[in-house]
């Protein structure tokens, strides 16, 4: 049992409500998704180098001591960061006001999920540099990239596209992985807007 303690040198002897530890979960839940929603902010407005663990203190108006014993390091900060993006992400397209989410055209739908990704895309390229990913993982295989599969297919049927559609889903994922997409950006200069008019440009071929 725990024990709780409300008078200075009086040993702990009072019992806890029992409703105060479901509380105080909820508290760090709750906390947690504060420091990454702040997280997120930065590196969308300094990029991904710009998110430190004193950085994010300073923007979440907590000790930086608070931020590492939420994520232990900057890695697990990262890994956090991009399984936060994702649920966001996915909760967006399946659940949220069109054109991203349901409620519009298959091929609104599809053009709007290509430039929302594109907003994450820092985040998870950042994630292939600094988190400690083991070697022959197969994301492919992994469910987070097999729901964005199944949700590109799913629009491009509904859409009636003629062709194989788990290949076209994977050919226009493939337009999205963050690697070529940080390479685009970083290296060919292209900017977010010009990447997504390309995406624009795929889904209105593939889906007439």
């Amino acid at each position: 049992m725990t024990y709780g303690t409300s008078l200075p040198g009086v040993r702990n002897l009072l019992p806890l409500s029992a409703g105060a530890e479901p509380s105080e979960r909820a508290d760090a839940a709750r906390n947690r998704q504060l420091l990454l929603d702040a997280a997120q902010q930065l590196v969308r407005e300094q990029g991904a180098d710009g998110l430190t663990m004193d950085a994010l203190a300073k923007r979440a108006g907590v000790g930086k001591g608070t931020v590492f014993r939420r994520f232990g390091n900057r890695s697990g900060l990262m890994r956090a960061l991009l399984d936060h993006s994702e649920q966001k992400f996915q909760a967006a397209f399946m659940f949220g006001p069109p054109p991203l989410g349901p409620g519009a055209a298959p091929q609104d739908r599809l053009i709007a999920f290509g430039r929302a990704r594109l907003l994450d895309i820092e985040v998870e390229g950042e994630l292939h540099r600094a988190a400690e990913i083991g070697e022959g993982v197969d994301r492919y295989a992994g469910a987070p990239y097999g729901l964005l599969k199944a949700h590109v297919s799913m629009l491009l049927r509904v859409a009636g596209t003629r062709g194989e559609i788990p290949l076209l889903a994977d050919g226009l994922l493939a337009v999205l992985a963050a690697p070529l997409v940080m390479h685009q950006r970083h290296v060919l200069g292209y900017t977010r807007e010009q990447i997504g008019d390309n995406w624009e440009a795929f889904v209105r071929r593939i889906v007439e």
